[in-house]
């Protein structure tokens, strides 16, 4: 009797991609709150399992008031508390990664994922940890701190694709072993396919340079629109924005508006008005391709992912850049993605 694990293992994706998603925000909280640092040794808190058992610590002589001698931070438990919590969500994380890995290569004759990627997401999510750890030895350094991001996010992209695709399973067992779908594309589909390919490329240039603005602290460098610092071109530095070596500069003589800073928050800005309109096209292409059913479903979720974005960032800048609002603005991209992501495999039958 033909027994499918489709079912356990579509609930270990979905769980798992959620957790992902609010690793993701909550990383980004944890930066902009600038509690990057709050624990400035890996993976403890001064050398500790929590910041609570740092603290009692530190009235003594022990590990932790060492640390926070040698590496020049003090103990804020604020700051300690967000960042112990965003690290024990990444492990939880990468211990169901595993877990859901285990299952697929167990199941592999089911064909529920791809074996390379069940083979992939445990080595993406290790690295990103090595980078995690990067992040506080090297002192928050812009490069490593976007890698860290593009890592994080290149996880989420993963588990969110195998979960749409365990969701596209068909759910009978007898259905699991009939024939694939027949694709014959027209053209108006393969422009659909081709542009949405394209946007999702386009938007993942996008985030990184987001993640770049963020790592930088650049997002002040232009507090108004659609201007930036009352000129339509100020004063920048591309070469110097956009350096890899470079480390955060904001405490400079001219401060959030250093002209390096400026270059970064321009590039950013144009490249929001690349994505919106690459895909707006993608959705326009879809929608004429098959207006009906996932497809029209896929298109809408992009469409609203993309309105919230752009709002949030706008009314983020008119704000003065709240900490609730460059949150919100992290978790939107990654919504975004996650539409785009959907648009690009809903264009594809269900065999693939």
């Amino acid at each position: 009797m033909f027994t499918s694990h489709a079912a356990p293992l579509r609930a270990i994706a979905l769980m798992t991609s959620s957790l992902c998603l609010a690793v993701v925000i909550l990383g980004a909280y944890v930066r902009l709150n600038d509690a990057g640092l709050g624990c400035p040794d890996w993976p403890g808190c001064y050398g500790h399992l929590t910041p609570k058992a740092a603290a009692a610590d530190m009235r003594g002589s022990g590990a932790a008031a060492t640390i926070a001698q040698q590496s020049g931070r003090p103990l804020e438990m604020g700051k300690a508390w967000r960042e112990m919590v965003h690290r024990y969500a990444a492990g939880t994380l990468v211990l169901m990664i595993f877990a859901f890995a285990t299952g697929a290569l167990l199941w592999r004759r089911e064909r529920l994922v791809p074996v390379w990627m069940a083979l992939t997401l445990p080595g993406v999510v290790i690295v990103q940890a090595l980078f995690g750890m990067l992040t506080v030895t090297w002192r928050l350094k812009p490069v490593i701190v976007s890698m860290h991001l593009l890592l994080g996010l290149t996880t989420l992209s993963l588990l969110w694709w195998v979960t749409l695709r365990l969701l596209r399973h068909p759910r009978s067992p007898r259905r699991a072993v009939s024939l694939p779908e027949i694709d014959l594309p027209g053209p108006r589909l393969r422009l659909a396919r081709g542009l949405a390919a394209v946007g999702l490329g386009v938007l993942i240039v996008q985030i990184a340079l987001g993640g770049w603005t963020s790592s930088n602290y650049a997002a002040l460098a232009c507090p108004d629109l659609p201007k930036c610092q009352g000129h339509w071109m100020p004063d920048a530095n591309f070469r110097g924005g956009f350096d890899p070596g470079r480390d955060i500069t904001i405490n400079t003589g001219l401060g959030f508006s250093a002209p390096a800073l400026v270059a970064i928050q321009l590039t950013h800005r144009f490249g929001a008005g690349v994505v919106t309109l690459t895909l707006l096209a993608a959705v326009l292409a879809a929608l004429r391709a098959r207006a009906r059913g996932a497809t029209l479903k896929a298109s809408l979720a992009v469409l609203a992912a993309l309105a919230l974005q752009l709002a949030v960032g706008v009314t983020m800048v008119l704000r003065a850049f709240p900490l609730e609002l460059a949150t919100a603005h992290n978790a939107g991209a990654a919504l975004l993605l996650l539409a785009t992501l959907g648009l690009n495999q809903v264009l594809y039958p269900k065999a693939t």
